[in-house]
């Protein structure tokens, strides 16, 4: 059932178990729920196109979202190659929704990432081949990383470039290139923040492969101090469908292991350390809390409709 439950008159107010955004995408809304699962909420009912990703800064009061764009049906699949995806905005009570990067920026907007300290946002571009960024006010568009050529590379999904994540301290930037469908062709890379001088972004010489024939890995996310990478795969094959994780090392990922399975294509993922555990939402239309030491996982919306991103937002003083 959904309800009012929390007050949005102080739109950077933010309860004290913290709160849960999450995307669907039939319909194509963005949802608000209590961390247990209740008390879900429509913030908007009808976003348009195919919401991928969502992000929040609460301290601002505002939830930044990524659209793939409208898809068109070629040769009985959807068609995602037209440029219109897009980074977008709204208040935390879902109101004054306004667009930051877009007509034709973008062709397929993915996992989008905050840096609050840095006032950027960074994403991927699934069918642009690309790993972006920009102000948070949608200002210096950049591409980062560049891995294909539109329109002649679009259809090789090994260059489509899906989940983000970024490690400051260190310097670098993390992204998964999804590969095929059940392919297990999917990889892990990573790179510097900053272009290195005189690079361009289709000829970096710092790009590291890091993890390869995974099944069909996509978003991340970084345990910072604990220096772990986590991500999703939603790849129907051995070690698919779950959740992972591997230690960031400088040589590169180590210690590879399966933290939960059973993931109906897991896409969202968001980690609490302070409670040590993780939410993840998939396109079965469910979001989990799993247990990032034990691995145990509990269903806390379920049926839903198919989920794409989410976020987990614990107020500071918490």
């Amino acid at each position: 059932m959904e309800t009012n439950m929390f007050d949005h008159n102080d739109a950077a107010t933010i309860p004290a178990s913290g709160l849960i955004y999450a995307l669907q995408t039939k319909p194509p809304s963005l949802l608000e729920l209590a961390p247990d699962g209740t008390h879900v909420k429509t913030l908007i009912a009808n976003l348009g196109g195919r919401p991928d990703s969502v992000q929040v800064d609460a301290t601002r009061g505002l939830i930044y979202f990524s659209m793939m764009g409208k898809p068109r049906l070629l040769d009985s699949r959807e068609d995602f190659s037209a440029a219109d995806g897009s980074i977008a905005c709204c208040n935390l009570d879902g109101s004054n929704r306004r667009l930051l990067v877009g007509n034709g920026d973008i062709v397929t907007a993915k996992q989008v990432v905050l840096d609050a300290e840095g006032g950027l946002l960074y994403w991927c571009d699934r069918e642009g081949m690309r790993v972006m960024r920009s102000r948070t006010d949608g200002e210096e568009v950049t591409t980062l990383v560049r891995t294909g050529l539109i329109p002649e590379d679009q259809k090789d999904e090994t260059l489509h470039c899906v989940g983000v994540a970024i490690d400051r301290e260190s310097g670098y930037i993390y992204w998964t290139q999804k590969g095929p469908s059940d392919g297990g062709r999917g990889r892990i890379f990573r790179a510097d923040l900053e272009l290195p001088a005189g690079a361009s972004p289709d000829d970096r010489s710092d790009i590291e492969l890091l993890m390869d024939n995974l099944p069909e890995p996509i978003d991340l996310d970084i345990d910072h101090g604990a220096q772990i990478l986590y991500w999703t795969d939603r790849g129907n094959l051995t070690d698919g469908n779950t959740l992972n994780r591997a230690c960031i090392r400088d040589s590169g990922l180590s210690e590879p292991r399966v933290v939960a399975r059973g993931l109906q294509e897991g896409i969202g993922l968001s980690l609490d350390l302070k409670a040590r555990r993780a939410f993840v939402s998939d396109l079965g239309g469910t979001v989990r809390v799993i247990d990032l030491d034990e691995g145990g996982h509990d269903e806390i919306l379920f049926h839903r409709g198919r989920l794409t991103g989410i976020t987990f937002v614990r107020p500071e003083s918490a």
